[in-house]
This record gives C-alpha cells, sequence and structure tokens, in this order.
C-alpha cells in the first residue's frame, strides 16, 4: 500500500498531515519573532510578554465560564439534532455572558492592582483596560471554536488557525518596530479579536447550519451537564497559569528576573510544539473518546493513536535536543542560561503527551471527579516540586520539578483511565458514568 493511501484511509494521520503544515509556518513565524522580541526587548520584555499570555489563557477559560470542552463533547455527540445543538448553545451563551461580565469587571476596575501584581508596576493599567474590554471577543472566540472541534471540521480549523496567525503576527511585529513593548503586549491584547473575526469570515456558514441564532434562549437546560467542565476548566486552566504565574514571580525573586525569562522562554518553545497536540487533542481524540463504550474498543484507540502519534513526537524531541544551541541562538540568541532547561523540559513534555492522551477520557467521559483529582495532584506536585528545588538548582529545579510532575501524573491517569471499564466482580462489563 502506498503511504498518500494509507494516510487518506487514517483519519488521525491526515488530521496530523495536514496540522503539521501549518505547525512548521506557525514554528517558523513564531522563531523569528521570539528572536526579534528578545533581542529588541531582553529579559524583562519576555518576562513581561509571557505574564500577559498566561493572563490571556486564564481569560479563555474564565470568560465561557470554562465550558470549551463540553462545547466540543456535546457538539459531537449532537451535531445531527437541531433542537438538542440549539440548547447546547444557549446554554452556552448564558455562561458565556456571566463568565465575560465578571472577567471585564474585575479587569477594569481593579487594573492598577493587576498591573502591579503582574509587571511590578502600574504603569500597565491601561493595558488591563484594554483587555477587559477584548474579553467578549475571547469569550465567542473560544465557544465557536468548540463548535468547529465538535464537528470536527480540521480543514476550517487548519485555515482558520493559519489566517489568524499570519494577521496578529504581522500586528505584533508592527507594534513592536513602532512602540516597542507596548506594542507588542497591545498587539497580543487584540490577537483574540483578529481570530474571532478571521474565524466568522472562514466558518459563518458552518455555524449558520448548525446554529439556528434566532432560536436561542438564555436558558440553561444544559447547565447542569456544562457545570461539570466549569470545574474541570478551573482547575486544568485557570489555576495552573495562576501557578504559573506565581512561580515565574518565585524565580524572579529568589534568583533573577532574566532566570525567569529563560524559563518563559523554554515553556514558550514548548507551547509551540504542544499546539500540535492540544488541537489533534480537541478535533480528534475528544470525540472518538466520547464514542467508545467497551474497554477493548479503548485500548484499540489509545494503542493506534500512541502507534501513530508517540514516535513523531518522540524524534520531534530528540531533534530540538540535539540541536538546542542552534535553536536558542537562532530565537533567542542572548538567552545562554536558558540551555541547560532544554533536557528535562522536554522529557517532560514527552512524559506529558502520553499523559494527556489517556487523561482525555476525562474530559470526553465527563469523569469529573478523576480529572479533577489528577489536576490537583499535577499542579500540587508541579508548585511544591518547584518549592523544593528550586534553592538548590535555580530556573533548572523549575523544569525537573515539571518532568518528575508528568512522571507521577502518568502512572496515575494510566490506572484511573483504564480502571473505568471495569465491571463489578460477576456482572457483565458496562460503562459507568462519574459525575
Amino acid at each position: 500500500m502506498r503511504i498518500p493511501e494509507f494516510i487518506k484511509r487514517n483519519a488521525l494521520l491526515k488530521m496530523t498531515s495536514l496540522n503539521a503544515g501549518v505547525i512548521m509556518v506557525r514554528l517558523v513565524i513564531s522563531f523569528f519573532i521570539e528572536r526579534t522580541v528578545s533581542i529588541m526587548l531582553g529579559e524583562a520584555g519576555i518576562y513581561a510578554i509571557s505574564q500577559l499570555r498566561n493572563v490571556l489563557s486564564s481569560l479563555m477559560s474564565l470568560s465561557t465560564s470554562g465550558v470549551f470542552n463540553g462545547v466540543v463533547k456535546y457538539v459531537a455527540e449532537n451535531k445531527e439534532n437541531e433542537e438538542s445543538l440549539n440548547k447546547v448553545f444557549s446554554t452556552v451563551m448564558v455562561f458565556t455572558v456571566i463568565g465575560s461580565l465578571v472577567a471585564g469587571v474585575g479587569l477594569f476596575f481593579w487594573a492598577e492592582y493587576w498591573s502591579v501584581e503582574l509587571f511590578d508596576t502600574p504603569d500597565f493599567a491601561y493595558m488591563m483596560k484594554v483587555v477587559a474590554f477584548v474579553v467578549p471577543a475571547i469569550a465567542l472566540q473560544r465557544v465557536f471554536n468548540g463548535v468547529i472541534n465538535g464537528l470536527s471540521a480540521y480543514k476550517k480549523f487548519v485555515k482558520i488557525e493559519l489566517f489568524s496567525y499570519l494577521l496578529s503576527s504581522a500586528v505584533l511585529i508592527l507594534g513592536l518596530f513602532q512602540y516597542g513593548l507596548d506594542g507588542v503586549l497591545f498587539a497580543i491584547s487584540i490577537t483574540p479579536v483578529i481570530q474571532l473575526l478571521t474565524l466568522l469570515y472562514i466558518f459563518h456558514k458552518v455555524l449558520r447550519k448548525h446554529l439556528h441564532f434566532s432560536k436561542l434562549r438564555f436558558a440553561v437546560p444544559f447547565g447542569k451537564a456544562l457545570l461539570a467542565f466549569t470545574l474541570m476548566s478551573f482547575i486544568s486552566t485557570i489555576l495552573k497559569n495562576f501557578i504559573e504565574l506565581d512561580i515565574r514571580i518565585m524565580i524572579k525573586d529568589n534568583i533573577s528576573k532574566d532566570d525567569a525569562a529563560y524559563w518563559s522562554a523554554v515553556t514558550r518553545i514548548s507551547m509551540n510544539y504542544m499546539v500540535f497536540a492540544n488541537a489533534i487533542f480537541t478535533l480528534y481524540v475528544i470525540p472518538k473518546f466520547a464514542t467508545i463504550t467497551t474497554l477493548s474498543g479503548f485500548k484499540k484507540e489509545v494503542v493506534h493513536i500512541y502507534k501513530t502519534l508517540l514516535p513523531l513526537f518522540g524524534v520531534g524531541m530528540i531533534l530540538v535536543y540535539v540541536f538546542r544551541d542552534y535553536v536558542r541562538l537562532l530565537i533567542y540568541p542572548e538567552f545562554e542560561g536558558m540551555v541547560p532547561l532544554f533536557k528535562w523540559q522536554l522529557i517532560g513534555d514527552f512524559i506529558r503527551f502520553a499523559a494527556l492522551i489517556l487523561a482525555y477520557q476525562f474530559l470526553a467521559k465527563r469523569r469529573v471527579v478523576p480529572f479533577v483529582i489528577t489536576e490537583l495532584l499535577s499542579l500540587g506536585l508541579f508548585y511544591g516540586f518547584s518549592k523544593w528545588l528550586i534553592g538548590d538548582y535555580g530556573a533548572e529545579g523549575v523544569v525537573i520539578a515539571h518532568m518528575l510532575r508528568y512522571g507521577v501524573y502518568f502512572v496515575v491517569v494510566l490506572i484511573i483511565a483504564f480502571t473505568y471499564f471495569k465491571p463489578p466482580k460477576g456482572e457483565p462489563q458496562e460503562v459507568q458514568t462519574e459525575t
């Protein structure tokens, strides 16, 4: 069998190959931008930019009350049922209005407080107010992205990702050369608006086909079901970003702002290649796991995903490590202190990738208790190990903590994911739902 035919018949490989092209374009552009920013703004600039990105990541969850993965799940399950789909979307819009109001008001009226907390100066209070006005765009973009993922419309997803990234990158570069750090922070702040407009331009026909906006009601028929995802999102996104912000401040206070920037730079590289993984998880893994009801089916699908993706991801990790000095010189030429961080970060990311494939079963099956327990364990270990190791190993202690945390996380998730399908003794196998 020829390779192109095999890829054509393998949905995961087809999605992976399409997504890989976009990721490569993103990586090249991201490398150029990160290099330019690091040269022009230095460690202090990378530190401030990383702080803002953590805030925006938290707002993606807070502004939608954390229902993104719920949108993916229920759109995937009800895409042929117009009535149920409109009920899901009505509920989502209520959650989104509430989340956006809370986030926007909190940012706008306490802008100076957040500026001091995040940037050690009140000078960026105006930027927090800008972000407050962008919150509704963040929410809508996140919700519509959930619809795309739920429909598994990966071809349109790839187009949206590519065009919106190109536009937002152009705005960022313009802001950098015209206004320096302020221009970059402003460009990052309005990126969700660019993403939303691009999404609506490319995806508006599909949205109109599946979502009849005139039939939407300010009601919550799926409220109880989506509240579970709110809790899970709070743990996985908001708490995670809070801990990352705190660890960055911990590095700055205990070592230096430069070391905090080195860690931020390594995690930024990590984030760029993990974009590939996250797209596959939401476009393929959640919809696929949501339909699996037997242990044999789950095992078969996990093996299929591992055989397809782990070798690709592993080779990528090895290449990044082998050429780490060149990667640093290419992207962050002045950041020599980040080189020792690569090894532990890459090992941790590989284990994380393998673990997250299993952990997405919790989201697909709305298994709230296992998800919350494993996420709290992961975040608690990361914070605890970081605080313990930073004194002896500096910034390197944080990436060692990253690796150790995911080693434990993988073992725990592996056990919990596979015991989900185990029937009580003497009874036939059936799936049990946890809430």
